[in-house]
Parts: structure tokens; sequence; C-alpha cells
């Protein structure tokens, strides 16, 4: 069954599928529809994937240093705990500067508990995010390459 808070990834190393959780973080996962719809996602690389720990994405540089042409989003820290599968907004030193990137866990990362906005987890597909080539910043990176809710 689909519905419209489900978000799959078409990767290079296959598809993941994100159950996207509104009652966590309801602005965050609005903002990730929204650019999902504008196809914000589609071909954009995992440029930071740390072995052990997670894999980043949602760079229109692919670099690290970019978002969307939306302003940043005020956080949503919520009590869900960051372990494998879950995916998180990524951020500036400033609880209030995500935008775009985000990242899902290899493994748990509870030191980023209620620092970081959890929005969803992957019901499926973690064997093709375990797949994703590992570096900082990636040589040769994966990709998404499209990005579709439903």
């Amino acid at each position: 069954m689909t519905d419209n808070n489900t978000l799959t990834l078409d990767t290079t190393k296959g598809p993941v599928v994100i159950k996207m959780r509104p009652d966590l973080a309801p602005n965050h996962v609005e903002h990730i529809k929204k650019l999902v719809s504008e196809k914000f996602y589609d071909g954009v690389v995992f440029h930071r994937v740390i072995d052990g720990f997670m894999a980043q994405t949602g760079c229109p540089h692919g670099t690290g240093t970019g978002g969307s042409k939306y302003p940043n989003l005020k956080q949503e820290f919520n009590a869900e705990h960051h372990k494998r599968g879950t995916c998180s907004m990524a951020r500036a030193q400033s609880p209030d500067s995500a935008n775009s990137q985000f990242f899902i866990c290899f493994d748990d990362a509870g030191f980023l508990d209620r620092q970081y906005t959890v929005w969803g987890e992957v019901v499926s597909g973690m064997e093709n995010v375990d797949k994703i080539k590992r570096g900082e910043p990636v040589r040769d990176p994966d990709s998404i390459t499209t990005a579709t809710i439903g």
C-alpha cells in the first residue's frame, strides 16, 4: 500500500522506500514533498557517506554546500532515536539551518538524538543504502535517479 507519506528514492544501487513521519516533523515532510514534486532530488548524489554512520544527499552542487531556493527550516527536534534506517535532516551549526540535505543512518547514532530533525525511516531497500559508495567526498558517487511520493 502506498500513500502520500511514502517516499521512494530510485538510486543507482536500487530502490529505497522511506516512510515519512509528519507526526514527528510536519514542516520538514511538507518541504521534502514540495522538493520531490519539483524533481529537486532527481540526479542528486550521495556526497558524504561514512561507513558505520550515514549516507548524506540533497545538495544540488554535490558538495554539501548547497540547498534549495526556499528558506531554511525551523528545527523540529523530536524524541525519535537515530538508529539504522533513520532519515534525518542535515544542517549547519545553527539548529534552524536545515534545507534540502538529509542523511540515512547505517547504524545506531544516538548521539544525534534531539539535535537533528528525524522525519522518516527506511522501510524497504536498506540493503541498497548499504551498497552506496563511501567517501568524504565520494569519488564517482552514487545518486538518486528519481524521487517520487506515493
